[in-house]
């Protein structure tokens, strides 16, 4: 496909709307409460900023709306498992969901021996740790070698620009993060999501490594899946075609994820330390289409651009004007 990569959406500033929050990836309003929605809505919009490192790298066209439509995929895919938060899809990059207060713990489960971040189980095994998160890993493990059982390796919930940070089980219930019973279900809902993504992506010719999931409490109590899942951006997949050999040779398996654009951006400085060479437009491009590519992947469908309104911000804008404030 011959994607337009003039159409871009960097942020989706829009004063009429209500109680902005401005995320790394995502602008955010919070509609007041009426009636079915005691607690109020939020309005998520996906733009097509790229972060990683704590930090936005780039836009890339067209990775808002992919975004927005694979989490939709997969909260239809998954609704048996656990509610989820949203409520309407009014935009192709726009998400209406419940309001809900978002637990202090992002639970990420993980199936391999993999990553480049600085909190990734790879990164600390490679630097000698094995246990780690609450679990202790066996010697002698390799790159990328799936582990013998899922494992939940939670972080902290970091806000305003703070660092996640690891947590294990037992730190979670001292430091009263959550309750015993919050934990147990919010882990048994992270390892059955997991266990359904794995399969089906397996039934499509992919890997789902790992993930992150985000729950949150709404007004009475009940625990929700937020923000996004099975994502590119919340998730790490290989391809099944190529990952046996590239495993036996130490080459990193052939994925369709943002770690393209990490991979480049860590061979050429410690982004946590360095400024971040600007990306160039090839790249862009050629994540663009990794976006698309990934779509298509996961959920067996034509990736359709919506090119309506001058802008992407025009679109978004007018649907969603039936929530503007006077």
């Amino acid at each position: 496909m011959a994607l337009d990569l003039t159409r871009v959406l960097p942020q989706a500033h829009i004063p009429e709307l209500p109680a902005p929050y401005y995320g790394k990836v995502r602008d955010c309003y919070d509609l007041p409460p009426s009636p079915g929605y005691p607690a109020g809505r939020r309005i998520l919009i996906s733009s097509d900023r790229i972060s990683a490192f704590d930090r936005i790298l780039a836009a890339i066209p067209w990775k808002g709306q992919v975004l927005t439509q694979t989490a939709r995929y997969w909260f239809d895919q998954t609704a048996d498992i656990c509610p989820n938060h949203v409520t309407a899809y009014p935009d192709p990059n726009v998400v209406i969901g419940r309001r809900v207060e978002i637990l202090p713990v992002e639970v990420v489960v993980r199936g391999y021996l993999a990553g480049t971040t600085s909190t990734s189980i790879l990164t600390q095994y490679k630097a000698g740790a094995r246990e780690m998160y609450g679990h202790r890993l066996p010697n002698g493990m390799r790159d990328n070698q799936q582990l013998p059982a899922a494992l939940i390796t939670p972080t902290s919930k970091a806000f305003d620009g703070a660092h996640d940070e690891p947590l294990t089980q037992d730190e979670i219930l001292s430091q009263g993060l959550l309750t015993r019973a919050e934990w147990d279900e919010v882990s048994a809902h992270a390892l059955a999501l997991f266990a359904r993504g794995q399969k089906m992506a397996a039934d499509r010719g992919l890997i789902l490594v790992d993930t992150k999931y985000e729950f949150g409490r709404d007004e009475t109590g009940r625990i929700l899946l937020a923000d996004e899942i099975h994502t590119p951006d919340s998730s790490r997949y290989w391809l099944a075609d190529g990952y046996q050999q590239a495993f036996e040779t130490g080459a990193r398996p052939p994925s369709f994820d943002k770690d393209v654009i990490r991979a480049w951006v860590v061979a050429r400085c410690d982004p946590y330390k360095d400024p971040v060479p600007e990306i160039p437009s090839e790249m862009i491009a050629r994540t663009a289409q990794v976006y698309v590519e990934a779509y298509e992947m996961i959920t067996g469908k034509t990736f359709v651009p919506d090119t309506s309104g001058a802008t992407p911000l025009d679109r978004v804008r007018g649907n969603l004007e039936q929530y503007f404030t006077s």
